[in-house]
């Protein structure tokens, strides 16, 4: 639910709703259960001609299929197949809602993206894959229709499918050594391994097999953190026979996917899917358990019986900028924003929520990663007339996924490039009224090879606001670091492990964010296989 500023209530928020979209803003669409959404976004996405067109592929993908079946199918025949563009919501709707953007291949569509693989004998594609999924095979099983066997072998090294499937940044992983992209010099021509995964873990929905567990072997293992990382180390040292607890500081398990990530591009349903497959295993999660204050790893392993411990907290502490008026109100960090938005549903505050969150007009999300795009977009579905992006270098150098970027101009965001924050300004109230600028030229590269921004001397300005979003970044929490004496870390605040994930205390392992700095959910999960593996192979020696 949208909210609003009132004038004359001491809390300053109402209920009432000042209504930007055209069909009464928020729909119910948006609250339905995730396979009602994606049947529904379907059905109502204009088609046009889909009919004509979905003959038009049956036909193209049975010539090719009897050309490979006669063994005359050529890398040509191949290469002449168009990229199938992923069917979305229309922009104009899906601003005044928070389902999927994205509602995914049709089977058609993802037969024939399946078929324009080349099926390479070195498959080069896995070498950029974190966790070395089989990608020519499940690819290749696609394109025979054969969608079980594609999911099984997926889920042979990834247990979360259709979580990767939508966020991972396949565009600097698989997909940037896929052949075919080398081939047009064009990343964006690559075979669409990610929507691909997405297809057939949407077609696997609710019906996933429960993974087996072997027999009991009297070992205790705590799970710091439900994030990636930490539901692949639970599932697989639980498959192992080991008692598993997972502590989640929040209270909801999902960490990162449920509270950051939004809804309209990972939906919760396909988070809490993954939540329940841990809990049918036998997993115990425990919630409102903040590690470092409930209890300390120390005592967990001392004292409550637990034989090894893997840290998965994640590195959720956010960074400011540091300029004058960062503690005016209407000042977000981006890790509250979207937790209000997304974990807290501030969206239905009034309406079954009871997390408020500012009803903003003119909003400036400062940064250029995913972060700052989901922010800014979330902003747009939350009423604001004007959302700014602020960010000190090009749209080239932009961290976020160039999917990302496209979704948030075809909403409306408007990008403000070579320009940054030199301080936030306040009314006589404290509250933000606006943000001077200072516009920028890049220089030479900096240390992470992207050119240095440099300030134009004498270019100030003022951008008139109500709110500002600071999305530039997060650090390690520094509460592990405080209350585990004994745990190494680096000078960045991350804890130190070796090739097994590892850390200096015995029987203790961590991964993901706290360990790599702020990187993706495929790499936490990579990490989270490792330590479990590290994990099973030390408890199998005690």
């Amino acid at each position: 639910m949208q909210l609003t500023r009132s004038t004359g209530a001491k809390s300053g928020w109402t209920n009432d709703r000042s209504d930007r979209c055209a069909q009464g803003g928020f729909s119910a669409h948006a609250l339905l259960p995730f396979d009602a959404r994606w049947t529904r976004g379907l059905r109502t996405h204009p088609t046009g001609s889909r009919t004509v067109r979905d003959e038009e592929r049956q036909q193209q993908l049975q010539e090719l299929l009897a050309k490979q079946a006669a063994g005359e199918l050529k890398p040509k025949d191949r290469f002449a197949i168009a990229p199938q563009a992923m069917p979305e919501q229309d922009p104009s709707v899906r601003r005044c809602n928070v389902s999927e953007v994205a509602l995914g291949y049709t089977k058609m569509q993802a037969r024939l993206e399946a078929m324009r693989c080349l099926q390479c004998k070195t498959a080069p594609c896995v070498q950029g894959c974190p966790v070395q999924i089989r990608i020519r095979d499940f690819v290749t099983a696609i394109a025979q229709g054969n969608y079980p066997e594609a999911l099984d072998i997926i889920k042979e090294n990834s247990l979360l499918p259709a979580v990767c499937g939508r966020v991972c940044p396949q565009e600097v992983q698989c997909q940037a050594k896929c052949t075919v992209g080398l081939k047009f010099k064009d990343v964006e021509k690559a075979v669409s391994i990610g929507r691909l995964e997405r297809f057939v873990a949407d077609l696997d929905h609710g019906e996933g097999a429960v993974p087996s567990v072997a027999p009991a072997t009297g070992k205790k293992v705590a799970i710091i953190g439900s994030g990636p990382g930490g539901i692949v180390a639970a599932a697989d040292t639980r498959r192992a026979g080991h008692d598993v607890t997972v502590f989640e500081a929040f209270h909801k398990p999902g960490g990162v996917m449920v509270y950051g990530i939004p809804e309209f591009r990972l939906p919760k349903a396909i988070v809490e899917e993954e939540i329940e497959t841990l809990r049918k295993m036998g997993v115990e999660i425990v919630t409102n358990f903040i590690v470092g204050r409930t209890r300390t790893v120390d005592q967990l392993m001392t004292e409550d019986g637990f034989d090894a411990v893997y840290i998965g907290v994640g590195a959720g502490l956010p960074s400011f900028m540091g300029i004058e008026g960062e503690s005016l109100v209407g000042v977000y960090s981006a890790n509250e924003y979207l937790t209000r938005a997304n974990l807290m549903k501030a969206y239905e505050f009034g309406k079954g929520a009871d997390t408020p969150i500012a009803a903003s007009k003119r909003v400036a999300v400062v940064g250029g990663g995913n972060v700052a795009m989901d922010a800014a977009r979330t902003a747009v579905r939350l009423g604001a007339e004007k959302v700014y992006l602020i960010y000190r270098r090009t749209e080239k150098e932009m961290p976020a996924r160039v999917e990302e970027v496209h979704h948030a101009q075809q909403e409306g965001i408007e990008f403000h490039l070579l320009q940054s924050p030199k301080r936030v300004i306040g009314d006589e109230n404290e509250h933000v009224k606006a943000v001077e600028c200072l516009r920028y030229e890049l220089g030479e590269p900096d240390d992470s090879g992207r050119r240095r921004p440099v300030a134009i001397e004498g270019s100030e300005f003022e951008i008139e606001l109500d709110t500002v979003i600071i999305a530039i970044g997060n650090q390690a929490n520094p509460l592990m670091r405080q209350t585990t004496p004994g745990l190494e870390f680096n000078k960045w605040g991350n804890i130190v492990v070796d090739e097994n994930c590892k850390t200096s205390m015995e029987g203790v392992y961590a991964g993901g964010d706290i360990v790599l700095g702020a990187a993706t959910v495929i790499l936490a999960m990579g990490q989270g296989r490792i330590a479990a593996a590290g994990i099973n192979t030390y408890l199998a020696g005690k």
